[in-house]
């Protein structure tokens, strides 16, 4: 399987070269194929030299993946992957639950990369002061309160910060008082990281904290109570065709997910602001010309990508134990959602999302010791990311970025 992927990566090019053809995807439809279906599928493709667009681009790690799925079920047949068909469903479902909300996180990074032109490495600790928030609002300084309160407290909180910090600190990258701009960036924004984590285990300590469920399913059998065979709801969360359950506050965040993005896109598409957003993504100087000030278009696009995160924490604090270090894991699977889905691209996040999440999924559900499963989740995503870096450095969606642009998003 290797060796074919090699081969593919490498002969595909050379066969796309001598039909002077574009090459941008060659190497890494070759190795997909070549993975996934040896000497046939890598002739076949040789023969015919698709053209190799964008949609095309998502068949090939399927076509691997399910090569990858017969492979493990010869090796291990009695593994639940292999022999429990509702506990394969139920870890599909789950993990596309989970790349929703893994790539809603990686949105707001998306966004601030594409309009400043740097990565925050704050974004994990966005997450984690959402999750406070929504928890002390909810929880402790007014018990009993709608969780709305809590949430919109976490995302109006989070975005005055943000715009606070992009004011002060980032604004003298673009004026010339910076000789080295992206490695202040870089700095300044670990800076941040570090001084809310420690800010927050000094005042309010580092004991694991979690918020109650926001709300009960309403109880609900359908089609019928007599033939309760299609979806049930329960207090713990939604079962489908009586062998998928999805737990209550991953399915609930994840809708909310899904409604805030297609929010964010009808912004983005929609109102002038978030065309001057675009606009600005593309040619800051151009932008600057039309009448758009980019600077607070840096300021609107560093707070909103933080409240994005803010607002993932907010969500998931009454799914996960809640500590000041819970953001570093987040951060760090954003950072390999973009790099797959594309730096720049919102769709590409989302889809990127998913697949990590699918991946995560997978490696934790197929490994019989529950113990090892856990401890090799990290690793997912590191060899995500290698392999994207390998054979398509520049993610599923993304381009080529040329001139002064950073990236074109929506």
């Amino acid at each position: 399987m290797t060796f074919w992927g090699v081969v593919g990566a490498f002969g595909t090019r050379r066969a796309y070269l001598k039909k002077d053809m574009d090459t941008s995807n060659a190497g890494y439809i070759g190795s997909m194929i070549g993975a996934a279906t040896g000497p046939v599928g890598l002739i076949a493709l040789w023969l015919k030299t698709p053209e190799t667009r964008k949609s095309l681009l998502v068949v090939p790690p399927i076509a691997a993946f399910a090569l990858l799925a017969i492979s493990f079920a010869f090796a291990d047949p009695s593994n639940s992957c292999v022999t429990n068909g509702s506990f394969v469903a139920s870890q599909i479902s789950n993990g596309i639950i989970l790349g929703i909300l893994y790539g809603f996180m990686a949105l707001g990074l998306t966004l601030i990369y594409s309009i400043l032109g740097v990565v925050s490495f704050a974004h994990g600790d966005f997450y984690m002061i959402g999750g406070m928030a929504a928890y002390y609002v909810t929880m402790v300084w007014f018990p009993g309160v709608n969780p709305l309160f809590g949430i919109g407290f976490a995302c109006v909180s989070t975005f005055i910060l943000g715009a606070v910090f992009e004011r002060i600190f980032l604004t003298p990258m673009y004026d010339g008082r910076i000789d080295r701009p992206v490695e202040y960036g870089i700095l300044v924004t670990f800076g941040l990281a570090f001084t809310l984590q420690y800010f927050i285990a000094a005042t309010v300590g580092s004991n694991p904290v979690k918020a109650k469920r926001y709300f009960d399913f309403p109880r609900l059998h359908w089609p019928s109570k007599e033939d309760p065979w299609l979806l049930k709801t329960r207090r713990g969360g939604l079962e489908l065709f009586d062998t998928i359950t999805i737990s209550n506050p991953r399915f609930t965040a994840a809708v909310v997910c899904i409604i805030v993005l297609l929010m964010l896109l009808y912004f983005l598409h929609r109102t002038w602001t978030g065309k001057a957003l675009r606009a600005v993504s593309l040619d800051r100087e151009a932008a600057a010309i039309t009448g758009i000030n980019p600077n607070r278009m840096n300021m609107l696009a560093f707070a909103l990508g933080g409240m994005l995160a803010a607002l993932a924490g907010a969500l998931l604090v009454q799914a996960f134990s809640w500590l000041p270090q819970v953001g570093a894991i987040p951060a760090m699977r954003s950072f390999v959602i973009i790099v797959l889905g594309g730096l720049g691209s919102l769709p590409g996040a989302f889809v990127g999302g998913i697949i990590v999440g699918l991946v995560e999924s997978a490696g934790t559900g197929c490994i019989p010791d529950p113990q090892k499963a856990a401890s090799y989740i990290p690793a997912y995503g590191g060899i995500v990311l290698l392999l994207t870096l390998l054979l398509r450095p520049t993610g599923l969606f993304g381009r080529r970025f040329s001139g002064g642009s950073h990236g074109k998003f929506g």
